[in-house]
C-alpha cells in the first residue's frame, strides 16, 4: 500500500520558518501532481500549494503567496514556510493526484498522508 510520510512540522513563533517534507514509500504510478493542503480545528479542509509534475505550473492559496515554496524532488516534495503566522496553525496533509490538474482541489488527489502539526505562535 502506497504511503505519503510527511515530516517538518513543528512550533515556531510568528514571523518564523519551517520546511515540510513528504515522502512516498513506494513509487506512485503515473503521478500528475503533488499538493499540500492544511485543516485547522473546525474548518474546512484547503489547498495550500500544488504543484504539476514535469512541468513550472504551480498553485498558492492567497494567504501563502510570498511566503510559502513548493518544490518536488523526484517522488519527493516539500513546502518551505516563511514568515509564519498564528493563521498558519493547521494539520497539514501532503497528497498525489493522478488525475486532470486545476490546482488546489482536494478532490483531484487521491492518496494522502496522515498530516504533520504546524503551529505558529504570537
Amino acid at each position: 500500500q502506497v504511503q505519503l510520510v510527511e515530516s517538518g512540522g513543528g512550533s515556531v513563533q510568528a514571523g518564523g520558518s519551517l520546511r515540510l517534507s513528504c515522502a512516498a514509500s513506494t513509487y506512485i504510478h503515473s503521478i500528475n501532481a503533488m499538493g499540500w493542503f492544511r485543516q485547522a480545528p473546525g474548518k474546512e479542509r484547503e489547498g495550500v500549494a500544488a504543484t504539476r509534475t514535469g512541468t513550472t505550473d504551480t498553485f498558492y492559496t492567497d494567504s501563502a503567496l510570498g511566503r510559502f515554496t513548493i518544490s518536488q524532488d523526484n517522488v519527493n516534495v516539500y513546502l518551505q514556510m516563511n514568515n509564519l503566522k498564528p493563521d498558519d496553525t493547521a494539520m497539514y496533509y501532503c497528497a498525489a493526484g493522478q488525475s486532470t490538474w486545476r490546482g488546489g482541489l482536494s478532490y483531484d488527489y487521491n492518496v494522502w498522508g496522515r498530516g504533520t502539526q504546524v503551529t505558529g505562535s504570537s
